[in-house]
């Protein structure tokens, strides 16, 4: 039973350790500081990923340090996606659908 239980509470925790948004997952960062790390580049067909309106120098799953608030992502294609990124997480963005 306190096997059971042991599990059970890990389970729990890790999953408090992320919190998942629509457009991705957010971590705590490992030094306080605020990364975005572009997870998929919606099918690759699309010319450069642009956050902000600069082109995004990161390779797909690296992180870069940005500002915590309301950020713009486009892939080159038309169109742009609004999402929020928190102060002090890593925010892992792998979802461009509706």
């Amino acid at each position: 039973m306190i096997r059971v239980v042991f599990f059970a509470a890990l389970a729990v925790l890790s999953v408090a350790c992320t919190d998942r948004q629509l457009r991705g997952s957010a971590a705590p960062s490992q030094d306080g500081s605020t990364y975005l790390a572009v997870m998929d580049d919606n099918g690759g067909g699309c010319g450069p990923i642009k956050v902000d309106g600069k082109v995004w120098l990161f390779s797909i799953g690296r992180a870069g340090r940005i500002e915590p608030g309301s950020h713009t992502i486009e892939c080159g294609c038309g169109g742009s996606i609004k999402f929020e990124i928190p102060k002090g997480v890593l925010f892992k963005f792998d979802y461009w659908g509706p």
